[in-house]
C-alpha cells in the first residue's frame, strides 16, 4: 500500500491510523534516507498513543520507553542507526524492552530487521517531488486486522 504524504497534516493522519490499530508485541519499522521523516512520524504515533509533551529522538540513547498511563500500551521506541552489527541489539537487551510492549523501531535493517515477524508493519519512507510517501507493507496479525490491505 502506498500513502501519499504531502504535509505534516497527512504525516499526522497515517499516524493516528496507526496507533488506533496497535497492539502489544507488535512492531512498526520505519525505513528510508536521512531525513526521510521516520522520526516525525514515530512522534506522531507516540503523540496518538496519548503521549503529551517532549518526544526525544533516541539518536543517541538508542531506546526510549514509554509506559501508561503517559501511553495507551507500553511502548518502546528505537533508533537502530549507531549500531554496527545485528548482535548489538541484543546487547542492549532488546527483547527484554520488547516484552509486553510495542515497538517503533527506526533503521530496523541495523537491528537484523523485523519483517518476519507477524506483527511487523514496515514503512519506507521516501522523498517526492510533492512531499514524501510511505510504503506500507504489513505483517499477517496487520491483515487479520482488515484494515491494511
Amino acid at each position: 500500500m502506498i500513502v501519499d504524504l504531502p504535509d505534516f497534516a497527512a504525516s499526522e493522519a497515517l499516524a493516528r491510523r496507526i496507533a488506533a490499530d496497535l497492539c502489544a508485541g507488535d512492531v512498526v519499522a520505519l525505513s528510508g534516507g536521512l531525513g526521510a521523516g521516520k522520526t516525525t512520524l514515530a512522534r506522531g504515533i507516540i503523540a496518538a498513543l496519548g503521549h503529551e509533551g517532549e518526544v526525544p529522538s533516541p539518536s543517541f540513547a538508542i531506546i526510549e520507553l514509554y509506559d501508561p498511563p503517559a501511553v495507551r500500551l507500553p511502548l518502546v521506541h528505537a533508533d537502530f542507526y549507531r549500531l554496527e552489527d545485528p548482535s548489538e541489539a541484543d546487547e542492549i537487551g532488546l527483547d527484554d524492552y520488547r516484552e509486553g510492549a510495542v515497538l517503533l523501531a527506526e533503521w530496523p535493517d541495523h537491528a537484523g530487521g523485523f519483517a518476519h515477524e507477524p506483527g511487523c508493519l514496515s514503512i519506507l519512507l521516501e522523498s517526492t517531488e510533492n512531499g514524501r510517501r510511505a510504503i506500507v507493507t504489513p505483517g499477517r496479525d496487520w491483515l487479520e486486522r482488515g484494515a491494511w490491505t
